[in-house]
């Protein structure tokens, strides 16, 4: 084994304190060190703690030299680090050390007058919670960018009538624009979720110190003010300790990541050449190594992935987090790797299917044809039944079935069967049958709220266009 790490700061001193006699080995050293990826809290970190700072300062428990000092390095420690040029160090564990200790090496003493009245469990905290607060504003950004993308194939496909599925199966026509809102619905949803676990997410613990808060005479309101909190956490335990904020982020995300694997799921589907409902571009497609004639939709297949990752790291931090006890245990340093790495996938995710819905193109004659297979206006003839000739829903479901039986045996659609072929299942059926057996007139004709026909879908994205503006 290695000789153990020497952790020291810029004047030789451990920097977590005196009582330790000797330096961690370098196991302890490689299971405790987590700069490298919590470094990417770097500039929630220094925004922390120059709020902190200049509430030290406004209560008199810093002086106003100090806290100009403190205030000036954070700045230059911001930029070294934005050009690449901060010097992260694996012996300082965490980025709040390495940035203190460079903060130490710039303007000395007064720097370490800067923890005062903090803990790194509260001032951890507080990172974690603007950095996720952060991506929530990310996440609903990109949400609505994918749902203005999907607005804009609905509307430019209002009446492009596409076959409607149950177990894949054919089952209604319904229009492509219809299509296209249902998952402009779930995305709503997503974004009001993340909306929503903002709320919660947006309180500070800066200020809670270790557990138990502190006896200086700290003004916990300015810190949260100024760090755009709505407000400062009410309990000093469960300000250092609570991760559920993280979870509810991560459920939110789970969900959005599930949405985006069904849609990216149905463009799978539709490009290949047995359905051939859409088209993608170079640019969301990739070739064969081997066969020269393949269109590979890669991109939606990675989009589809990426629910894994999510779902995982909601599964990660829960088992992290379901046996801990108050208040802060280091098995909550492993909190900020799963977030991290679910956020990453969620953004590219969002990201590719924005892209892919703005660049395909709907193959409409193919899916004008496929909306007529498979008897779709079955249930367009029973309702036709039951409202024009009074007849009983499940004596109509049965004559259907036996025109179907007819149809099938011509190998016939349904509005190509004659009017003495269908008068010979039942003889009451009039000519005004055809007004509903074509996919077209089938789809126009579910006008109930919500419906598929046309101009329920030019009403919905109406609505849409002015929420979204």
């Amino acid at each position: 084994m290695s000789d153990p790490v020497n952790k020291k700061d810029a004047k030789g001193q451990t920097m977590w304190g005196g009582r330790f006699s000797a330096q961690p080995g370098a196991l302890m050293q490689a299971i405790n060190v987590c700069i490298q990826y919590d470094k990417r809290l770097a500039n929630q970190d220094i925004q922390g703690s120059k709020a902190h700072a200049a509430m030290l300062a406004a209560q008199g428990i810093i002086t106003e030299d100090d806290y100009k000092a403190i205030d000036a390095g954070l700045d230059e420690i911001k930029i070294e680090i934005q050009e690449g040029k901060f010097p992260f160090k694996d012996e300082l564990e965490d980025i709040h050390l390495n940035i203190e200790n460079r903060l130490k090496e710039k303007i000395g003493e007064a720097a370490g007058r800067l923890h005062t009245g903090r803990s790194r469990n509260d001032q951890v905290a507080t990172d974690f919670r603007l950095w996720v607060r952060n991506h929530l504003n990310l996440f609903d950004a990109q949400l609505t960018d994918l749902m203005a993308a999907l607005l804009g194939q609905a509307e430019a496909n209002t009446d492009t009538i596409m076959p409607g599925f149950t177990h894949l199966q054919s089952a209604q026509p319904v229009t492509f624009g219809h299509h296209m809102l249902a998952y402009l619905e779930m995305f709503a949803r997503d974004r009001a979720r993340f909306k929503d676990c903002y709320k919660r997410v947006n309180e500070s613990p800066l200020g809670a110190a270790a557990l138990a808060g502190t006896p200086y005479p700290i003004d916990r309101e300015a810190t949260a003010n100024a760090l755009g909190f709505a407000r400062p956490m009410a309990n000093s335990l469960d300000a250092v300790s609570a991760r559920d904020f993280a979870l509810e982020a991560l459920s939110a995300a789970t969900i959005c990541a599930t949405h985006l694997s069904r849609l990216a799921e149905e463009m799978v589907i539709w490009t290949s050449a047995q359905f051939q409902f859409i088209a993608l571009s170079d640019a969301f497609t990739t070739g064969s190594s081997i066969m020269p004639q393949k269109r590979n939709p890669d991109a939606a297949e990675l989009v589809r992935a990426k629910v894994g990752r999510i779902m995982g790291a909601l599964t990660t931090l829960t088992l992290v987090m379901k046996g801990l006890p108050l208040a802060y245990s280091k098995d909550m340093q492993e909190d900020k790797e799963p977030v991290f790495d679910a956020f990453d996938a969620l953004e590219v995710g969002l990201a590719a299917m924005t892209g892919m819905i703005s660049d395909m193109t709907p193959n409409k004659p193919r899916l004008a044809e496929a909306a007529g297979a498979a008897f779709s206006t079955a249930t367009d003839l029973a309702d036709w039944l039951v409202m024009s000739l009074n007849m009983p829903f499940r004596d109509a479901h049965h004559v259907t079935g036996r025109v179907v039986a007819m149809a099938e045996k011509q190998d016939k659609t349904l509005d190509a069967l004659s009017l003495s072929d269908l008068q010979s299942v039942e003889p009451r059926i009039t000519d005004d049958i055809f007004r509903v057996l074509s996919p077209l007139a089938s789809a126009s004709s579910r006008t109930s709220y919500g419906g598929t026909a046309p101009s329920e879908v030019a009403k919905q994205v109406a609505r849409w266009k002015a929420e979204l503006g």
